[in-house]
């Protein structure tokens, strides 16, 4: 249900801002932490090869959230590279700068947040201060 409900959310949010994108949202059912880094970067890399024919840069282009992070996305475009047989850093977002990521990615969210708030506030004719 929690996946589903990011998944409408996800529509909502690209819908309202013109991005030409659904709202499919998945996930592993595991705790990290429970693992090692090599079953770690074995379960990433089987995801993606389970996945491989859905994921693209026209099909489905994951991104991390909770409990992931660059090193997860790392390993799994390196696989989706390496079934592909071609190299591209288009399919997953959240990675490293490294392995062709964005700077400030991981400060986007929150900067976007603070940047509404204050959009809004001055909206409202409020002051932050």
């Amino acid at each position: 249900d929690e996946v589903k409900a990011l998944s409408m959310w996800m529509s909502i949010k690209c819908q309202v801002t013109g991005i030409p994108y659904g709202g499919g949202k998945g996930g592993i059912t595991v705790d990290p932490s429970e693992l090692s880094q090599r079953e770690l970067e074995q379960l990433s890399r089987g995801w993606v090869r389970g996945m491989f024919r859905y994921l693209g840069e026209k099909l489905d282009i994951p991104a991390p959230d909770v409990n992931t992070n660059g090193q997860i996305i790392a390993w799994m475009q390196d696989e989706y590279n390496r079934l592909a047989g071609e190299q591209t850093i288009g399919v997953f977002t959240g990675k490293p700068l490294s392995y062709g990521g964005s700077a400030g990615r991981n400060e986007a969210t929150g900067f976007g947040v603070a940047v509404t708030m204050r959009e809004t506030f001055k909206a409202l004719g409020k002051d932050l201060t």
